[in-house]
């Protein structure tokens, strides 16, 4: 069966659109979101240049207006009359999902309030792009982008340790330098991924426990997307054998074999298994 990929004619519905865009290959845009920004009255960039690139790709021709984090305030007023006026809009970041460490918010706040329709679409994100091949819990917690003074992240990285999920955060390859001392000193024995250039030409995926980091080369450019790993679990327990489960054992002994045994006490058990095969030994010899 082939599929036709040409747009349906039909009527899209009247409000805010939240659009996602490619955090770096432009053919990971979806078929929908360039149909929308098509229809759309206006689409609010971060930035216009960026923005314009995308657009004249997929022969976009709706006005852009300028909607970043030192004027997004500025432009509520006329963006919220637009919308009342039963106005199409979009909001688009640079890269990846609006809203999620990137303007947007203050927005998408002030329709929730006026009760005007917001409607997400599906799409990039450097956040769940890294997550899902972090190999790490898929329970995460996300932090953002670290405030600038050194003093700060300190702080914020000493909380964050004490979350026992997977962690991710972006932060300027010229920071992470600074910050590497500060994680090993609050992720020890954890492992870390680092993400730089996801989805382009050059993209790279460095994998370290967090205790073996060092210093990243001095020409690396751009933003990285962080993913630390859930705490390491260790089994809670006494380290010697109970009276049930020496029970157990004299009565699989004459069934099983010392090695079955051993792998069957140990699953829920923290007795170490040299402990368990030892007194498996003894009540063989016994027998």
């Amino acid at each position: 069966m082939t599929v036709n990929p040409k747009f349906q004619n039909k009527e899209i519905k009247k409000g805010l659109y939240i659009i996602p865009t490619p955090i770096g290959n432009l053919r990971d845009i979806t078929y929908r979101a360039i149909e929308i920004l098509k229809k759309s009255d206006f689409i609010l960039c971060e930035d216009t240049r960026i923005s314009r690139k995308l657009m004249e790709k997929f022969e976009v021709k709706s006005k852009l207006l300028s909607n970043h984090k030192f004027n997004e305030k500025k432009n509520l007023s006329l963006i919220i009359n637009h919308l009342r006026n039963d106005k199409i809009i979009s909001l688009v970041s640079d890269a990846g999902t609006p809203g999620i460490s990137d303007p947007g918010a203050i927005l998408v706040r002030e329709c929730v309030k006026e009760k005007i329709n917001i409607f997400p679409l599906p799409g990039p994100s450097a956040v769940s792009t890294a997550v899902s091949i972090s190999g790490f819990s898929e329970k995460y917690f996300f932090y953002g982008f670290f405030p600038s003074k050194l003093k700060d992240i300190k702080h914020d990285l000493k909380l964050l340790s004490q979350l026992d999920s997977s962690i991710v955060f972006f932060i300027s390859s010229k920071k992470m330098n600074k910050t590497i001392p500060f994680l090993k000193e609050n992720f020890s024995d954890r492992e870390i991924l680092i993400c730089r250039e996801m989805t382009k030409i050059y993209e790279e995926y460095l994998r370290y426990k967090v205790d073996d980091l060092k210093t990243l080369d001095e020409n690396l450019k751009g933003e990285l997307t962080i993913v630390i790993s859930e705490k390491k679990r260790t089994k809670k327990g006494s380290l010697l054998l109970s009276e049930s489960d020496k029970n157990n054992i004299r009565k699989m002994i004459k069934k099983l074999s010392i090695k079955e045994i051993v792998n069957l006490i140990s699953q829920n058990n923290a007795v170490p298994k040299k402990k368990i095969y030892n007194f498996c030994l003894k009540i063989k010899n016994e027998a």
